[in-house]
């Protein structure tokens, strides 16, 4: 077997105390047992057997999520995978380019962006779940609301992925609690709707003490909150939201060069940095762009690249982008490097 698929990264983490007094964050320190989770491979349609919760939840490689939008505007890809066999062709393609879980959303979270009923959430998120199941598909599902993650895990779905970290829906926590399934809790402020000056997110970016350290401060708020619901610690993984709330190069850059302190509230952490507005500016001031070509898709998704090969360097969990195939090649480059790192200290 080729071996580059088999690159493992050692995360040391911290992890909340299953039945403490206050169901807060331990300070007890642990390392991930490789050897009793080792980290899946990439995985491709048909050839690899699904990965258990354990074995995602604690992989020794970062892993790469794959980007499935079903939604009518989102900001880089809105419409081009509404038709459901669109989907879920789009879906197995970044499967067999090496995505390790595809992350399906049906409702944008765009500055701006309309909130779909739930309904039509459901019905486009049940559709993509049932067409890759069959294919081996490891599936996250990208929602705030508690019916919607329901009935994805009903389905067969394994991650929920919830932007609001706990706070949209009051029954979310609930619905993780009583189910086994992964939870990516990520920071936020609230829906992007707008604001008096223009700038949608303007209102709820004001980090006072520096963003690393409000991010940190307000993401433990919202896992103490999901803990004291009784989630399990051992299913959660963070998210610092990049993006949201955070719409400057000075707003996410801090969170991606404090990936160790994030790390350090003991859990693992997915980066999703892909084509968002943050990279658009700092693109923005290379010589193309300041001639009036501006930065093309495919200029984001390289720098994309580059941040994720980063990431990987410095240990994230997984890193979730919309093109898969130049992810995976970047983070193993990143991966490599951090061994050969290692093997030198």
């Amino acid at each position: 077997m080729d071996t580059t698929n088999q690159i493992t990264t050692d995360r040391t983490q911290t992890a909340g105390t299953p039945g403490s007094a206050d169901g807060r964050i331990s300070q007890t320190t642990i390392t991930p047992d490789a050897s009793a989770h080792p980290a899946p491979a990439p995985r491709t349609p048909h050839t690899q057997r699904t990965p258990s919760l354990a074995e995602l939840h604690d992989a020794t490689r970062t892993l790469v999520m794959g980007v499935l939008n079903i939604t009518q505007d989102s900001f880089s890809d809105g419409g081009l995978w509404l038709d459901p066999t669109a989907a879920a062709n789009h879906g197995l393609a970044m499967m067999r380019d090496g995505a390790d879980i595809i992350d399906i959303g049906a409702e944008s979270t765009r500055p701006g962006a309309q909130r779909v009923d739930e309904s039509t959430e459901k019905t486009r998120v049940l559709g993509a779940v049932r067409a890759l199941l069959p294919h081996g598909a490891v599936l996250s599902i990208d929602t705030t609301r508690a019916t919607v993650a329901q009935a994805a895990l009903d389905a067969g779905a394994q991650i929920i992925n919830d932007v609001s970290g706990g706070q949209l829906d009051p029954d979310m926590p609930r619905v993780i609690r009583d189910n086994d399934c992964l939870y990516i809790l990520q920071h936020w402020r609230g829906w992007l709707a707008g604001s008096k000056t223009g700038t949608p997110d303007q209102n709820t970016s004001v980090y006072e003490h520096g963003v690393l350290t409000d991010v940190i401060d307000e993401i433990r708020r919202q896992l103490d909150a999901v803990l004291e619901a009784g989630v399990d610690p051992s299913r959660i993984i963070l998210d610092p939201g990049l993006g949201f709330s955070k719409p400057t190069p000075d707003d996410n850059l801090p969170l991606l060069a404090g990936l160790d302190r994030l790390q350090a509230l003991g859990y693992p952490v997915l980066i999703g940095q892909s084509r968002k507005r943050f990279i658009g500016a700092m693109l923005a001031e290379l010589p193309w762009s300041e001639a009036g070509e501006g930065a093309a898709q495919d200029d984001k998704d390289n720098a994309t690249a580059a941040l994720s090969a980063l990431c990987a360097e410095h240990g994230a969990w997984a890193v979730r982008v919309h093109d898969v195939r130049r992810t995976v090649a970047a983070v193993c480059m990143g991966t490599a490097w951090r061994d050969a790192a290692r093997a030198l200290a």
